[in-house]
């Protein structure tokens, strides 16, 4: 990053500093703002500041370059993997909700290194492709932590390349599940509108800004579910570009967030209606919540960059999905 100098407004008064930056500083993280800040690399009219220091409005901030990272490295770790198929050249495994493909930025080694989906791979695998370098051995395509699903691996260097090229050519089929909120108007349908990052919000991506990486999701209603906690679409959904959360950032600009997923608008909690017991008496509402995104890669095809034979593979929804859907049906 070079030297750059940015004059706080008098309506930016009352604002962290931290916020105020990367408000600023549009493809830099809140994480990487504050390590600029701890690194000393951030005056206030000439001064070091804490990220929390509020602004009075009318300061000079330079940002006197780009923060210094530890180099990171995966590390082996024993952690239960569910794996659906293995060869010589790459492995298919069923990704649970909650583990992170890969380790990213963090405060420390040991925070941004433990229990990732590649740590579990080179315990069980040893020898990984290097394509991806030494942070992602291994890694073709990813899955959002919450979501879970299918993942192909690549063992070698010329496995990684050529499903890489199948990716990159969109001749990989995925499908995936998901519960989203209401019930949407159509059967099927197909989302293209351009996706980027949130301006404001860094972790989240948005459909509203112009300049975005195309983006194309189709959708087919599997199921339309009408419960005491509200309505909702169960929906078959296929992508041919892999955007970060398409899919959820797609179903969320229908005004149709995915159950569970609260950076998009879905509710922490749902609450059920008052049901009237046999003597009349009412029942407490009950609440009923889901620790994850309701979105499943169920479905992978693509072919064997060995041999070119055409495979297929397909993993059921998780038990607490199943479970949730269920409840909803009661």
């Amino acid at each position: 990053m070079p030297p750059l100098l940015i004059s706080a407004a008098a309506e930016d008064a009352g604002k962290r500093l931290d916020q105020f930056l990367v408000a600023h500083l549009s493809e830099t993280s809140r994480a990487r703002v504050q390590q600029l800040i701890a690194q000393q690399l951030v005056l206030v009219d000439d001064w070091v500041a804490r990220p929390s220091l509020r602004l009075r409005g009318g300061e000079s901030i330079a940002v006197l370059g780009s923060a210094s990272l530890p180099p990171l490295r995966a590390m082996a770790e024993n952690i239960p993997l569910d794996i659906v198929f293995e060869d010589a050249d790459l492995a298919v495994v069923n990704k649970p909700a909650g583990m992170t493909v890969h380790a990213g930025a963090g405060a420390t080694e040991e925070e941004r290194n433990r229990g990732t989906l590649v740590n579990a791979l080179l315990h069980h695998f040893g020898q990984l492709s290097s394509v991806g370098g030494e942070l992602r051995p291994g890694i073709v395509h990813r899955l959002d932590k919450a979501t879970s699903g299918l993942l192909v691996v690549a063992k070698s260097d010329e496995a990684h390349r050529r499903l890489a090229s199948q990716f990159a050519q969109r001749q990989v089929k995925k499908k995936y599940i998901a519960l989203v909120h209401g019930w949407l108007k159509q059967d099927r349908g197909t989302i293209s509108s351009s996706i980027s990052r949130d301006r404001v919000r860094r972790t989240r991506m948005t459909t509203l800004r112009s300049g975005g990486r195309e983006a194309i999701t189709h959708y087919t209603v599997a199921r339309r579910l009408d419960s005491q906690y509200g309505k909702f679409t169960l929906l078959e959904v296929q992508i041919d570009t892999g955007r970060t959360h398409q899919i959820r950032v797609h179903l969320a600009s229908l005004r149709h967030p995915v159950v569970g997923d609260t950076l998009y608008g879905a509710p922490r909690e749902l609450h059920g209606k008052e049901l009237r017991t046999k003597d009349l008496r009412r029942a407490p509402a009950t609440r009923l919540s889901l620790p994850r995104n309701f979105l499943h890669a169920a479905t992978l095809q693509f072919q064997c960059p060995r041999t070119g034979e055409p495979l297929s593979f397909s993993a059921s929804l998780p038990a607490e999905l199943e479970d949730f859907l269920q409840t909803l049906g009661e």
